[in-house]
């Protein structure tokens, strides 16, 4: 096994049924975060970590996301045409090559775990990274790559987290932290959607993997977990009952939970904000909202 990670998973085959109706024609992972899909956040963060190798999970009706990644000769000549080079790039730099970019379907929904399962002939013996694109994370340097640098110096399975105030630690995976390091903790357990003050820690997983091919066998057990699903965490656990190292990793930046209404509204506001050109328009009206809403009261 080699420890360079150079293939990334994206489970993208959720209906997305938080955002029905307008997900009833588009995949949810092609929504717009200002002017860019929420996907394209992901592949921007996986390239920046150095993937190469890019395979997506999805389920049927998301030919839009296939297209999304494909050549446009047609626009990109007429952006040519009209001189409009920094659009044109901006276009180029959504394009896959050939070989790049592979589509695996999951026929049903039984959970991450399997959703990562169905990939496992092309990841082979490598470790690898999982990404899911409704966790954008806005980081001066990208999650994946401080993960990635992390892994290098301690190679292991290891998981993005953040602390999470205690009546949330029941939507997410939670660490049984063995010992804390600061960035890097060593875990010896890992619960999947505790109940509501059984949670052995607030340090929260969230959307972001590296992990070795062993999970990949863990997984081909195909054990069912917290809401009757395979879950990834529960084959992550399995190797921390094997004496392999388990890790979680605090990551510097702040999430954004896109898989939900308000946090892709909270993630659109401050992205835009960010924008130098989008900022004072922006930030006016915010402010006029504001002081309406207050004199109301």
């Amino acid at each position: 096994m080699k420890n360079k990670i150079t293939k990334a998973i994206f489970p993208v085959a959720g209906l997305g049924t938080r955002f029905l109706p307008a997900t009833k024609s588009i995949p949810k992972e092609i929504m717009s975060l200002v002017d860019r899909p929420l996907i394209q956040y992901a592949i921007d963060e996986a390239r920046a970590a150095g993937i190469k190798e890019f395979i997506f999970v999805t389920s049927r009706g998301k030919a839009a996301l296939e297209d999304y990644f494909d050549h446009a000769p047609q626009l990109e000549a007429e952006l040519k045409k009209k001189g409009k080079d920094d659009l044109l790039e901006e276009i180029k730099n959504t394009n896959m090559d050939s070989g790049a970019i592979a589509y695996i379907r999951q026929h049903k929904p039984l959970g991450l775990g399997h959703a990562v399962w169905c990939a496992r002939r092309l990841i082979g013996n490598e470790p690898f990274a999982v990404i899911l694109p409704d966790d954008i994370i806005a980081a001066e340097k990208p999650c994946l790559q401080q993960m990635v640098e992390a892994f290098a110096e301690n190679p292991g399975n290891m998981v993005a987290a953040m602390e999470v105030p205690p009546e949330r630690a029941s939507a997410y995976g939670i660490l049984d932290v063995k010992e804390d390091h600061g960035s890097l903790v060593s875990i010896k357990g890992m619960v999947e959607k505790p109940k509501t003050g059984e949670e052995p820690s607030n340090l929260a997983v969230i959307g972001r993997y590296l992990l070795t091919p062993q999970i990949l066998k863990n997984l081909n057990l195909k054990q069912t977990g917290a809401g009757g699903e395979i879950q990834l965490t529960d084959a992550i656990a399995h190797e921390i009952t094997e004496n392999r190292p388990v890790y979680g990793y605090r990551f510097r930046g702040q999430r954004y939970d896109c898989g939900s209404k308000s946090g892709y509204l909270q993630a659109t506001v401050s992205f835009a904000l960010s924008r130098p050109e989008l900022r004072d328009d922006l930030l006016g009206f915010l402010r006029e909202v504001v002081n309406v809403e207050q004199a109301a009261q």
